[in-house]
């Protein structure tokens, strides 16, 4: 709408979405090609950035007068939201928005209500909403526990946003399930494409189907069992005799408690994530601190229904950011390395300076490693631990670095509690050789000149320093390369 003025439409309620705020709250939903409902769409700016992002129609509501006849990019199919029902967007794939704060909770549960199954919804809110209260089903706290997930944004109209408060934000994830015949519609109805990741050697096409039908069999087997319990009341019922209960009950840890059908569905879900994320063993070749990453994206993968197309997704997802999740590995390893002492460290610029680049050193000390506490024989020992966990990240680096194979090494605590070491002797494991002190010192020197050299070039690369032209390479003097 050209040469309005927005400030005159200002209300309490009226916090435009700045575009940066949309991308985090719509974060690893599929956007594309889908029909959207935007509930308020105010001055469309989450309706023109999911037209960008490749939706393939956005319809939606506005309150307000001037903005709805503004409007250029929606497609307006009402003014009041809660006059819209089940029959009125029975078509949409998607609901996106940013409600009225003063109505969010009414308007994310009308969005519930209404949706039709397999949609989802994705929506901000203030943080406090959430807060407590998801044991109650009439509250959108309990939806957002049973289906979907919510994630702390923080301030985000503090700064940028055309107008400020300094509200803590969440976006709220929610996949309405379907019911009856339509539970698992569409979930097996997939068939990769030719180009994408098939999981050749992790996860084949009909390993998922497999994995799929589990779920949706277990599920409905609970069904058949909750239907038998209540065939059994009705015909002992007619004898005096009834209120018997099949129910269901997990035990863990000595302990026992009673599940739901809703509580039954969601924790298989997760379960059946976890089965598929195991078959990647990707654990098995990333420093900690970069898996404890992955592991934020798994557990929202996890309240995300398990269908064959969101599979293949998250299957894309892992394999399209390997590169990107291994370079962190990388900087890890070198963080590691440096942090313990200067003295593994070699300074290629001023010391004094903020931007000075440095490298590994070929040799280098851990602390804190080695103790006589469990050896026995006088023989070195170390304790299981972080220390000894943190030098096995550095070779999953190294592996990744020089094409190594990580299956093939051992770890450093089994190394030296097998090698029965002596205290001062070198010993070589994985590419380095290693000595113990009974100070608690173990000192590793690099093997191989290159893989030295290598892993130094790479962090540099990645850090955007310039190695030194002399780095103390002794059998490859000159430039760099």
């Amino acid at each position: 709408m050209s040469g309005t003025d927005f400030q005159n439409i200002f209300n309490r309620d009226f916090y435009p979405t700045p575009d940066n705020v949309i991308e985090t709250m719509v974060g690893m939903s599929e956007v594309q090609g889908k029909i959207i409902l935007e509930p308020s769409f105010g001055k469309e700016n989450i309706v023109k950035w999911l037209k960008r992002a490749g939706a393939k129609r956005v319809i939606g509501c506005e309150i307000n007068d001037t903005l709805r006849r503004a409007a250029t990019e929606c497609e307006v199919i009402g003014s009041d939201f809660f006059k819209l029902r089940s029959e009125d967007i029975s078509h949409i794939d998607m609901i996106v928005m940013n409600p009225p704060f003063s109505m969010q909770e009414r308007h994310i549960m009308h969005a519930y209500e209404i949706a039709p199954p397999g949609c989802e919804i994705v929506s901000l809110c203030n943080s406090t909403m959430l807060d407590g209260r998801w044991r109650d089903e009439r509250t959108v706290s309990h939806i957002v526990n049973m289906y979907g997930y919510s994630e702390e944004l923080g301030n985000v109209f503090s700064a940028s946003a055309e107008r400020r408060t300094d509200c803590n934000i969440s976006a709220v994830h929610i996949f309405k399930p379907g019911s009856g015949d339509n539970e698992f519609a569409g979930f097996l109805s997939f068939e990769p494409d030719e180009d994408m990741p098939h999981g050749e050697g992790i996860l084949k096409y009909n390993e998922i189907r497999e994995a799929v039908n589990r779920y949706m069999t277990a599920v409905s087997m609970f069904d058949g069992v909750m239907e038998a319990n209540r065939k059994i009341n009705d015909v002992c019922g007619e004898l005096g005799f009834s209120n018997i209960t099949f129910g269901a009950s997990r035990h863990y840890d000595n302990t026992s408690s009673t599940i739901t059908r809703d509580v039954f569905r969601k924790e298989l879900q997760k379960s059946a994530w976890r089965w598929i994320f195991s078959k990647f063993k990707i654990e098995r070749y990333l420093t900690s601190s970069v898996y404890e990453k992955l592991n934020s994206a798994i557990e929202k993968m996890e309240c995300i229904p398990f269908t064959m197309r969101n599979i293949y997704r998250m299957v894309d997802a892992i394999v399209q950011t390997h590169g990107e999740r291994m370079n962190d590995v990388i900087l890890d390893a070198f963080d590691i390395i440096c942090k313990y002492a200067d003295e593994n460290v070699t300074w290629t610029g001023e010391r004094w300076k903020t931007n000075s680049a440095h490298m590994v050193n070929r040799k280098f000390i851990i602390p804190y490693m080695c103790t006589s506490k469990y050896s026995w024989n006088n023989c070195v020992s170390v304790e299981y631990g972080s220390y000894c966990t943190k030098m096995d990240d550095v070779v999953k680096a190294l592996c990744y670095i020089t094409g190594a194979q990580y299956d093939n090494m051992r770890s450093l605590y089994d190394f030296v509690r097998d090698m029965n070491m002596d205290w001062g002797k070198e010993y070589s494991w994985a590419f380095f050789n290693i000595r113990g002190y009974k100070k608690g010192t173990m000192h590793f020197t690099f093997q191989n000149e290159d893989v030295w050299y290598k892993f130094n070039q790479a962090v540099a690369k990645l850090r955007g320093w310039e190695l030194p032209v002399n780095t103390g390479k002794t059998k490859k003097s000159g430039n760099a390369k």
